[in-house]
């Protein structure tokens, strides 16, 4: 979110960035921001297995917008052999999206992979926004750890907040990885105190505090262990990764387990199912029980399995536990479905995804000048593009109205909505598209509404200013802080 200062005071506001949004009272109550209060749960033990794969490890990057992880990803690729000398590669080459490219965010999650030597690392890039934060939520529940990227200058802001705090409820290790250290304003050592204060702030244990750390230049592709150290290439972090983030841990004897994260689609063999073989082996050709969402379980089999190389799919003939594959042969699989043993099947809980705080109406265009920009002007083409959205995306949600030609659409932020208007824009949909509106919750009989951690970085003559207008939607300071600059951070729940 951006503030707009108004034309008497121009280039006071330098930016306001918001977090995702949370339940909270209409009336903010002292303690922490989210009101959930205690400590995460105990870890969860899928993780703790007899055996584990040495030759693999899976990692998810998560970041505030704009601190680098899609650049980081880059240098990877390039470090690690993925790309040939003379192959001409865009920058960000993991932002694929049309969308993705015009903004400079990163929309939906991927997964790349580079290999180390004998070890084969498969990374997750996850977006930086709250709006998409089910993609990062459906990200982590493939990876055994996490590399924690923070801005060498403007430390951990609103996301760095909601991305970490997911990361310690699924009780993933975590590496530090403090970018962009080459910036002239950097101040890596108070951005860790204050990365070590938010660890905190999240009820962290001991264990998890324990954090390795690695300064770095991702556009250099450089890395260290000292700030002022870096070596030329990205050896240190990549050590680092490899010695904090466990190997995939399985059960020899455990029955086939893989639970089905996301969707892709192939002109070839139709409709992919992303996933992550949790234990036993899939193959080729193999028989398989589909355990669906509704609790039914029908038999089906492997036509095509492929596996991921840089940023290539593979096929292959079986992948093993711990692998994230993409397999083909359910026309009808949807995220959280679980592959398993037709002998034994065992079914996986369901990813959890926090609820949708955002909605507005989406319906057909009523205009007297609609069909002159889009070929697809119905409702019921409107209403099945909408429902093939749901298969995607589980952020979403999809209700309807008192009007049979308009629907209203539920999500995590203005951001996200946008997203998809434009994308069904851009596919030939004509649309007419209400205001946004807060979800409001009944809990324990008491109304409650969204709420959002605002950080404002303003100079210090204007917070006077600042305050004024943060009190008209009733803001309330948690912290403020001065580093010398001439500048002031202000946080604010609104």
């Amino acid at each position: 979110m951006r503030a707009v200062r108004p034309p008497s005071r121009p280039n006071a506001v330098r930016f306001i960035q918001a977090s995702g949004w949370f339940l909270a009272p209409l009336k903010i109550a002292k303690g922490r921001d989210s009101g959930f209060g205690g400590r995460y749960p105990p870890a969860v033990p899928r993780r703790d297995f007899p055996s584990r794969r040495e030759d693999l490890r899976n990692v998810a990057i998560v970041a505030h917008v704009d601190h680098g992880k899609t650049t980081l990803v880059d240098a990877m690729l390039w470090q690690s052999g993925s790309f040939r000398a003379n192959q001409d590669v865009a920058d960000r080459v993991m932002d694929s999206m049309d969308l993705e490219r015009e903004k400079g965010i990163t929309i939906l999650a991927k997964n790349t992979a580079v290999r180390l030597d004998n070890t084969k690392i498969n990374i997750i890039d996850t977006p930086g926004h709250a709006d998409f934060g089910g993609e990062v939520e459906r990200g982590l529940t493939m990876v055994d750890g996490v590399l924690l990227l923070v801005d060498a200058s403007e430390g951990p802001l609103p996301q760095t907040r909601f991305v970490l705090r997911k990361a310690l409820e699924a009780r993933l290790p975590v590496v530090l990885v403090v970018n962009k250290v080459d910036r002239p304003d950097a101040r890596s050592q108070e951005v860790v105190n204050e990365v070590y204060e938010l660890f905190l702030d999240l009820d962290a244990d001991e264990s998890q505090i324990e954090f390795p750390i690695v300064y770095c230049n991702a556009r250099a592709g450089q890395a260290g262990i000292r700030e002022n150290e870096l070596e030329a290439d990205l050896r240190p972090l990549f050590a680092t990764l490899l010695e904090t983030v466990p190997a995939p841990a399985h059960d020899p004897g455990h029955p086939l387990q893989a639970l089905v994260t996301n969707l892709d689609a192939s002109p070839y063999v139709g409709r992919l199912a992303l996933l992550r073989v949790m234990h036993g082996t899939l193959r080729k050709g193999q028989a398989i029980a589909w355990c669906r969402a509704d609790g039914t379980i029908e038999n089906a089999r492997v036509t095509e399995l492929y596996i991921t190389e840089a940023l290539e799919r593979v096929p292959a003939d079986e992948a093993g536990p711990g692998e994230i594959v993409a397999l083909a042969g359910l026309p009808g699989v949807t995220i959280g479905e679980t592959i398993a043993d037709p002998e034994d099947p065992r079914p996986l809980p369901v990813t959890a995804v926090d609820e949708p705080s955002l909605s507005m109406t989406i319906g057909i265009n009523t205009a007297p000048l609609s069909g002159l920009d889009g070929d697809r002007l119905t409702a019921s083409a409107v209403k099945a593009r909408l429902d093939q959205e749901l298969v995607g995306n589980v952020s979403l949600r999809v209700r309807p109205t008192s009007r049979p030609e308009v629907w209203e659409v539920q999500g995590r932020g203005e951001l996200q909505l946008a997203v998809l208007v434009e994308i069904m824009r851009r596919e030939g949909f004509e649309l007419t598209v209400g205001k946004p509106e807060v979800l409001t919750k009944e809990v324990d009989g008491k109304r409650h509404e969204p709420v959002e951690r605002v950080a404002i970085d303003v100079p210090e003559e204007y917070i006077g200013v600042v305050t004024q207008l943060l009190a008209l939607r009733k803001g309330r300071l948690q912290q403020m802080v001065n580093h010398g600059t001439g500048w002031a951070r202000m946080e604010y729940l609104v």
